[in-house]
């Protein structure tokens, strides 16, 4: 698979252990020159619950970065790519504030039988839990030296030098999955089943967890 660049106003200053799941809301279909994926915006200011119930990806790279917000505060975040993603049992929630009180954005796909499916997947993360199995992992990997069959690492990271913290494997498998996320490309994202709801309130019963 093509791999990817990805611009933007992000800096690489640290690395977490972290594995994505995916955001539905975020899907991004939008193809650039040579098969590249431009994904420079300023994140929302507001995460988003993510769960689900198995994931299975190729091509795993890793590294960390910091995502501006709109009015312009820093994130921490582990940037987790897969080149190929199969998932089952998705859900995201965003809580969204309103005059009325706090009203919840929810999203499922991949049930019944059904699976999502993504490609050159990009996932701005700051938590997660999980059980997960990784295949042929290299960590500590310098950033600008990762696999060039996986995901790209962003060109911020390579005109920095490309010696920042970075690991990849060649697939990863998570079960009972629950995260937090900041921001989601995708080059395709297919969402077997996909349903959404928008109610009052907030919390365990009205968000994915």
């Amino acid at each position: 698979m093509e791999s990817l660049v990805r611009g933007g106003t992000r800096w690489r200053r640290f690395a977490v252990v972290m594995v994505p799941s995916v955001a539905a809301t975020a899907a991004i279909g939008v193809a650039l020159a040579q098969g590249a994926l431009a994904a420079s915006f300023a994140v929302s200011g507001s995460s988003f619950k993510v769960g689900a119930e198995t994931l299975h990806g190729d091509h795993f790279v890793q590294y960390g970065t910091l995502d501006v917000d709109h009015g312009g505060v820093h994130h921490p975040v582990a940037v987790s790519a897969f080149s190929d993603a199969t998932i089952t049992g998705l859900c995201q929630s965003v809580v969204i504030p309103t005059p009325l009180g706090k009203a919840t954005l929810k999203l499922t796909a991949g049930n019944n039988g059904k699976k999502v499916h993504a490609e050159n997947l990009y996932i701005d993360l700051d938590q997660l839990d999980a059980d997960a199995t990784f295949h042929t992992i290299n960590i500590g990997v310098a950033a600008g030296d990762t696999d060039p069959a996986g995901p790209a690492v962003e060109e911020p990271v390579k005109t920095a030098g490309g010696a920042g913290f970075a690991q990849e494997a060649e697939s990863a498998d998570l079960t009972g999955v629950r995260q937090t996320a900041w921001a989601t490309s995708a080059g395709t994202f297919e969402l077997s089943g996909l349903s959404m709801h928008v109610g009052w309130g907030s919390g365990p019963g009205v968000e994915c967890y």
